[in-house]
Protein backbone atom coordinates (compact mmCIF):
# COMPACT_ATOMS: atom_id res chain seq x y z
CA UNK A 1 0.00 0.00 0.00
CA UNK A 2 1.11 3.56 -0.69
CA UNK A 3 2.18 5.46 2.39
CA UNK A 4 1.87 9.17 1.58
CA UNK A 5 -0.90 11.39 0.26
CA UNK A 6 1.45 12.72 -2.46
CA UNK A 7 1.50 9.23 -4.01
CA UNK A 8 -2.27 9.04 -4.48
CA UNK A 9 -3.48 12.65 -4.81
CA UNK A 10 -4.50 14.36 -8.02
CA UNK A 11 -1.88 17.07 -8.49
CA UNK A 12 -2.90 20.61 -9.31
CA UNK A 13 -6.02 22.43 -8.25
CA UNK A 14 -8.86 24.27 -9.88
CA UNK A 15 -10.12 27.31 -8.01
CA UNK A 16 -12.73 30.05 -8.28
CA UNK A 17 -13.04 33.42 -6.62
CA UNK A 18 -15.47 33.62 -3.69
CA UNK A 19 -17.71 35.94 -5.74
CA UNK A 20 -17.85 33.62 -8.77
CA UNK A 21 -21.39 32.57 -9.59
CA UNK A 22 -22.46 28.98 -9.23
CA UNK A 23 -22.92 28.88 -13.00
CA UNK A 24 -19.27 29.89 -13.49
CA UNK A 25 -18.14 27.23 -11.01
CA UNK A 26 -20.33 24.54 -12.59
CA UNK A 27 -19.08 25.40 -16.09
CA UNK A 28 -15.50 25.14 -14.85
CA UNK A 29 -16.24 21.76 -13.26
CA UNK A 30 -17.74 20.54 -16.53
CA UNK A 31 -14.82 21.83 -18.60
CA UNK A 32 -12.29 20.19 -16.26
CA UNK A 33 -14.39 17.02 -15.76
CA UNK A 34 -14.23 17.37 -11.97
CA UNK A 35 -16.77 17.42 -9.16
CA UNK A 36 -15.25 20.11 -6.99
CA UNK A 37 -13.33 23.38 -7.04
CA UNK A 38 -11.51 25.27 -4.35
CA UNK A 39 -12.82 28.67 -3.39
CA UNK A 40 -9.71 30.77 -2.90
CA UNK A 41 -8.44 34.30 -2.38
CA UNK A 42 -4.82 35.05 -3.27
CA UNK A 43 -3.99 31.35 -3.23
CA UNK A 44 -5.51 30.79 0.21
CA UNK A 45 -8.34 28.28 0.47
CA UNK A 46 -11.52 29.70 1.98
CA UNK A 47 -13.76 26.80 1.01
CA UNK A 48 -14.46 23.78 -1.16
CA UNK A 49 -17.41 23.82 -3.55
CA UNK A 50 -18.77 20.54 -4.89
CA UNK A 51 -21.35 19.75 -7.52
CA UNK A 52 -23.42 18.36 -4.65
CA UNK A 53 -23.18 21.70 -2.78
CA UNK A 54 -24.54 23.50 -5.83
CA UNK A 55 -27.41 21.04 -6.16
CA UNK A 56 -28.45 20.71 -2.53
CA UNK A 57 -27.59 24.11 -1.09
CA UNK A 58 -28.75 26.27 -3.98
CA UNK A 59 -30.70 24.68 -6.81
CA UNK A 60 -32.88 22.52 -4.53
CA UNK A 61 -33.85 25.67 -2.62
CA UNK A 62 -34.75 27.52 -5.82
CA UNK A 63 -31.79 29.89 -5.66
CA UNK A 64 -30.64 31.50 -8.90
CA UNK A 65 -27.25 29.96 -9.77
CA UNK A 66 -26.44 33.05 -11.83
CA UNK A 67 -26.60 35.31 -8.78
CA UNK A 68 -25.54 33.06 -5.89
CA UNK A 69 -21.81 33.11 -5.16
CA UNK A 70 -19.52 30.14 -4.69
CA UNK A 71 -18.70 31.34 -1.18
CA UNK A 72 -22.38 31.37 -0.21
CA UNK A 73 -22.77 27.60 -0.61
CA UNK A 74 -19.26 26.17 -0.29
CA UNK A 75 -17.99 24.30 2.73
CA UNK A 76 -15.93 26.94 4.53
CA UNK A 77 -12.54 26.34 6.15
CA UNK A 78 -12.16 22.79 4.85
CA UNK A 79 -10.08 20.13 6.53
CA UNK A 80 -6.80 19.76 4.62
CA UNK A 81 -3.89 17.33 4.45
CA UNK A 82 -0.25 17.72 3.52
CA UNK A 83 1.48 15.74 0.76
CA UNK A 84 3.68 14.04 3.36
CA UNK A 85 0.75 12.96 5.53
CA UNK A 86 0.00 9.26 5.55
CA UNK A 87 -2.81 7.75 3.54
CA UNK A 88 -4.17 6.34 6.81
CA UNK A 89 -4.31 9.85 8.27
CA UNK A 90 -6.26 11.07 5.23
CA UNK A 91 -8.68 8.14 5.60
CA UNK A 92 -9.15 8.96 9.28
CA UNK A 93 -9.83 12.63 8.49
CA UNK A 94 -12.41 11.72 5.85
CA UNK A 95 -14.10 9.35 8.27
CA UNK A 96 -14.03 11.77 11.21
CA UNK A 97 -15.31 14.73 9.18
CA UNK A 98 -17.61 12.81 6.80
CA UNK A 99 -16.01 14.28 3.67
CA UNK A 100 -15.15 12.65 0.35
CA UNK A 101 -12.38 15.02 -0.76
CA UNK A 102 -9.50 16.79 0.95
CA UNK A 103 -7.42 19.65 -0.42
CA UNK A 104 -3.70 18.93 -0.23
CA UNK A 105 -1.74 21.92 1.04
CA UNK A 106 2.02 22.37 1.17
CA UNK A 107 3.62 25.43 2.80
CA UNK A 108 0.23 27.15 2.77
CA UNK A 109 -0.35 26.59 -0.96
CA UNK A 110 -2.91 24.19 -2.43
CA UNK A 111 -1.08 21.58 -4.52
CA UNK A 112 -3.71 18.91 -5.16
CA UNK A 113 -6.80 17.06 -4.07
CA UNK A 114 -7.21 13.58 -2.64
CA UNK A 115 -10.55 11.86 -2.98
CA UNK A 116 -12.21 8.86 -1.45
CA UNK A 117 -11.70 7.13 -4.79
CA UNK A 118 -7.97 7.91 -4.77
CA UNK A 119 -7.68 6.35 -1.34
CA UNK A 120 -9.73 3.31 -2.37
CA UNK A 121 -7.36 2.73 -5.27
CA UNK A 122 -4.37 2.95 -2.91
CA UNK A 123 -5.78 0.77 -0.14
CA UNK A 124 -7.67 -1.88 -2.10
CA UNK A 125 -7.21 -1.74 -5.89
CA UNK A 126 -9.63 -4.65 -6.36
CA UNK A 127 -12.52 -3.04 -4.45
CA UNK A 128 -15.74 -1.95 -6.11
CA UNK A 129 -15.00 1.68 -5.23
CA UNK A 130 -11.58 1.42 -6.86
CA UNK A 131 -13.19 -0.05 -9.99
CA UNK A 132 -15.68 2.81 -10.12
CA UNK A 133 -12.91 5.36 -9.58
CA UNK A 134 -10.92 3.95 -12.50
CA UNK A 135 -13.88 3.87 -14.90
CA UNK A 136 -14.41 6.59 -17.46
CA UNK A 137 -17.62 8.53 -16.82
CA UNK A 138 -20.60 7.69 -18.98
CA UNK A 139 -22.11 10.42 -21.11
CA UNK A 140 -25.76 11.27 -20.91
CA UNK A 141 -27.68 9.60 -23.76
CA UNK A 142 -28.89 12.14 -26.27
CA UNK A 143 -26.97 15.02 -24.72
CA UNK A 144 -23.81 16.36 -26.30
CA UNK A 145 -20.76 16.36 -24.07
CA UNK A 146 -18.65 19.51 -23.75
Amino acid sequence: MTDQVRDVMSPGVVAVRPDASLVEAAQLMRAQDIGDVLVAVDGQIVGVLTDRDITLRAVADGADPLTVSAQAVCTPSPVVVAPDDSVEYAVDLMRDHAVRRLPVVEDGDPVGMVSLGDLALARDPSSALADISRAEPDGWPGIAQA
